[in-house]
């Protein structure tokens, strides 16, 4: 694969605005599939979470699943939708080969939700509205593994393998309308999109939202043209990003890609593209189709859906707590700077911090462990921060441990070494290995009298008043302890040693 051309991030705002487009595919956590009775369950072995409907097999009538329809509307409210008193599916005819009946079932004129709005704040501070142009349900394809090959993708494999268990899972596709005026935070605006949008659907329990797992997942489109141009530029569209790192990455390296291009008098291609988190780069798909490439048309085994009022205004009256004044709610009751709760959001980690509070944990606790050393400690194994080995309630307790002097810091990032490596809970592994600080006045005094052979002048020193001579001993007796020391009750035995 040729190395693309990249030109200056800020050269390429200088001369050209940016245009970006987001559609978003969300997982439905229902208990079976969106047109069947199947399990909707994720793993599992190959090819059995399936049934002669989700594989399409003659004389099989699908049924849509209510759960699922309510999933999808409770979605179109919160992102400020209107609903549709009447939608439609249609068949989606294109070469699906992990789609058995070789189409999808999709809404296509008729959406169940449609034009709305929501607000997403960047990094910065800054705030952006992104208009929703539709929310349609869908069902998810199959999975192809691709056996051979250096890339894992289908050129150069010498076979594929075809799964079906994910064929037929419910889908809501969110659609944004073109996004105008982001400029040089374009990228930073289509993480923090899909941030919100994975918060949203979490709290409201309509999707799992693991995107490691494909639960929530990012098409991004990308056009440039000059500034003070009224047409749009040609946009590709980067498909199936699963990492908020990896979209703010993608966009950006779009945006360069297409610079670089547009500078030299060449064209986009309006195509799909692929996007590699090894090599920070994306990578020529197919030719993107237009709606009328896909010959829509009405879905004849499946009945129009017709939502109440009733019920859209049930599910209206269910939505959790809007995004932005559960942020405004928690940063006045955990006492957060502007900038230390600006920190919480943009790490992705508001959910755990929250429940590591309710856990038990203080909140400046909670933060400290969360965008700290478990940070640390996922970007170390190249994981995703927000999906550790770790409940709020372990680090709960582990905050408690050190609350309670039964744990210094550095024995706590020990601990939370072994609660990672999935030992136990931060008590149990406290227990087995015998991590807890020694706080025994003999043990501690008879390591503070091996530390003072030889400085017989730091007492005289504390005497005088002169503590930062302390340090030394101190040090000593952590290091002779293995850092299981009760620093705090080091240095008091040490006052009253040199008061004598």
């Amino acid at each position: 694969m040729a190395k693309d051309e990249l030109m200056n991030y800020e050269k390429a705002l200088e001369q050209f605005e940016v245009v970006i487009g987001l559609e978003v595919h969300v997982e439905l956590n229902t208990n079976t599939k969106m047109f069947c009775g199947c399990r909707n369950e994720f793993g599992g072995e190959p090819n059995t979470f399936v049934c002669p409907i989700c594989l399409g097999l003659p004389g099989s009538l699908p049924a849509v699943n209510r759960k699922a329809v309510e999933s999808s509307i409770s979605i179109g409210l919160a992102l400020g939708c209107q609903i549709a008193p009447t939608g439609r599916f249609a068949r989606k005819n294109y070469f699906y080969p992990d789609l058995a009946k070789n189409f999808q079932t999709s809404q296509y004129d008729e959406p169940i939700a449609f034009d709305g709005s929501i607000d997403v704040e960047v990094p910065s501070g800054n705030v952006f509205t992104v208009a929703i142009e539709r929310a349609h349900m869908e069902e998810d394809a199959g999975k192809l593994t691709h056996i051979g090959g250096a890339t894992g993708r289908i050129q150069g494999a010498e076979y594929s393998l075809v799964d079906y268990n994910r064929a037929g899972v419910p889908l809501v596709e969110i659609v944004t309308k073109p996004v105008f005026g982001a400029g040089a935070e374009a990228p930073e605006l289509a993480a923090a999109y899909v941030r919100l949008i994975r918060e949203m659907v979490k709290a409201m329990n309509v999707s799992d939202a693991r995107m490691e797992r494909g639960n929530v997942r990012c098409d991004a489109n990308v056009s440039l043209r000059p500034h003070g141009q009224e047409k749009l530029g040609t946009r590709t569209e980067t498909k199936n990003v699963n990492s908020l790192r990896s979209i703010e990455r993608a966009v950006r390296y779009e945006i360069q890609r297409q610079a670089a291009i547009l500078a030299k008098g060449g064209s986009i291609i309006q195509e799909t593209r692929h996007w590699h988190e090894d090599k920070g780069s994306t990578s020529s798909g197919r030719p993107k189709s237009d709606a009328d490439d896909y010959r829509y048309f009405p879905e004849p085994d499946l009945v129009p859906v017709q939502p109440s009022a009733e019920l859209i205004e049930s599910l209206r009256a269910k939505l959790p707590e809007n995004p932005a004044e559960r942020r405004k709610r928690l940063q006045g009751e955990w006492g957060f700077a502007e900038l230390e709760f600006r920190d919480v959001v943009n790490s992705g980690l508001l959910d755990q911090i929250e429940e590591t509070v309710a856990a038990g944990a203080k909140p400046q606790s909670a933060r400290k462990w969360w965008t700290g050393e478990i940070a640390r400690v996922a970007n170390a194994a190249d994981k995703d921060v927000s999906d550790p080995e770790i409940s709020p309630a372990h680090v709960a307790e582990l905050a408690g441990l050190v609350e309670a002097g039964k744990l210094n810091d550095r024995l706590a990032r020990e601990v939370l070494t072994f609660v990672l490596d999935g030992e136990g809970s931060p008590s149990e592994i406290v227990a087995k290995r015998g991590l807890e600080v020694v706080s025994d006045d003999g043990a501690l005094v008879a390591a503070i009298e091996a530390a003072l052979v030889g400085q017989s002048d730091v007492l005289d020193a504390i005497r005088d008043g002169r503590m930062q001579a302390a340090g030394a001993v101190i040090g000593a007796v952590m290091k002779a302890m293995k850092g299981s020391a009760d620093a705090a009750r080091v240095r008091e035995l040490l006052i009253e040693m040199a008061n004598k």
